[in-house]
């Protein structure tokens, strides 16, 4: 982890770790709880493999209407233990420049007494990508899908 070019999350999730993988592998799952609420999000592609595509599309609370959120690339999936992904490379394999801000994330899933030790380690390209992201809300919008999936999972548990 690098302060300078990397944003951190951790959450204890009182779910078992299979169950917390299962909702971000799920695309229906997934759905649930990947764009803050009220938004609505719809899963286009999710194949949790590396190489695999992971593309969302998101709508303003009418369900109806939607346009593009994300297009991004697993580079690697250790099963219930690690998910990489990146916007850098969208899901056909090409390099792009997402907005609002390239990244590559990584999630790891470790078992606690109370369930589920979950991380994010966001990884941006330069210090100023990452201050773009941060003031962005970063900690307000990974913040909140994170205790989204703690309530789908804990549900669920």
């Amino acid at each position: 982890m690098n302060p300078d070019l990397d944003l951190t999350l951790q959450r204890v999730i009182r779910a078992p770790r299979a169950t917390v993988w299962r909702a971000w592998t799920d695309p229906d799952r997934f759905a649930q709880w990947w764009i803050p609420a009220p938004t609505v999000c719809r899963v286009d592609q999710l194949e949790a493999r590396p190489g695999g595509g992971l593309v969302t599309r998101m709508s303003d609370d009418d369900g109806v209407t939607f346009a593009p959120h994300m297009d991004a690339l697993f580079l690697l999936v250790e099963d219930e233990q690690r998910l990489v992904f990146t916007n850098a490379v969208d899901s056909s394999w090409r390099p792009t420049s997402p907005q609002p801000v390239a990244l590559t994330a990584e999630i790891t899933f470790a078992d606690h007494p109370d369930g589920t030790d979950y991380r994010v380690l966001v990884r941006h390209g330069d210090p100023s990508a990452r201050e773009h992201h941060e003031k962005l809300g970063f900690f307000e919008g990974w913040g909140a899908v994170t205790g989204q999936l703690a309530t789908l999972a804990e549900s669920r548990a």
